[in-house]
């Protein structure tokens, strides 16, 4: 909703970044890492998504998981999973992220703590303007100004396979999955260091932003 005009006819991962689709960097980076299958969950605007893939794979495997837009990411991930995926371990993420996270680092700790789910996150960007008071007077002001206290999953994953016996048959993975992986004691979190970036892009301003940081990813210009 927040994205539109751009999504009234499309999914958030096909509005133009750059001058392509955001899943096109999404693939690229993947495919730097050595990605060669991925397997795409898709509902709403499903066709968008599934013709433009199989015109553009980059030369990777991509097999197509299709899920309802009521499942939300619950029925997604759980149907992405057993329908295709084998490894004890592997990524998951949404598909409108844009990172240049680095993802044998994120690998590591996931492999050397052996969670049930390692999640990448990063400091939370106040949207707002934050201020520092002495009484009536203001002795700061910082605009939207990171808090580096405060910590925002940037939708990377490493899941193991046991994550399907937390999985719901429908509803939000970060509603009912992540809550209860915490519970568990079961759910690690690997932060981004300072040279790496994640642009989110929920909003129509936020689309004018990543444009704008888009460069300091580093990646291939493909």
């Amino acid at each position: 909703m927040r994205m539109r005009p751009f999504t009234e006819d499309m999914p958030k991962c096909m509005v133009p970044v750059n001058g392509k689709p955001l899943i096109h960097w999404t693939i690229s980076w993947l495919k730097n890492w050595g990605f060669k299958h991925l397997v795409f969950g898709v509902a709403y605007r499903k066709e968008a998504v599934i013709n433009y893939l199989k015109e553009n794979s980059q030369g990777l495997k991509i097999d197509f998981s299709e899920h309802t837009v009521e499942g939300e990411t619950g029925e997604g991930f759980r149907l992405d999973i057993n329908r295709f995926v084998n490894d004890d371990d592997f990524l998951a993420m949404n598909g409108d992220e844009i990172t240049n996270l680095n993802l044998e680092r994120l690998e590591e700790l996931h492999l050397k703590k052996k969670p049930i789910a390692t999640i990448s996150v990063a400091p939370m960007r106040s949207p707002f303007g934050v201020l520092e008071l002495e009484g009536d007077e203001v002795v700061s002001f910082k605009e939207k100004p990171l808090v580096e206290n405060m910590f925002v999953s940037i939708g990377v994953y490493i899941f193991n396979q046991k994550i399907q016996n937390c999985i719901p048959e429908n509803g939000s993975i970060e509603k009912k999955v992540f809550p209860l992986l915490v519970d568990k004691r079961a759910l690690k979190v690997c932060r981004l260091n300072p040279d790496e970036l994640w642009l989110t892009i929920n909003s129509v301003k936020d689309l004018s932003v990543a444009e704008k940081e888009f460069a300091k990813l580093g990646r291939a210009q493909k």
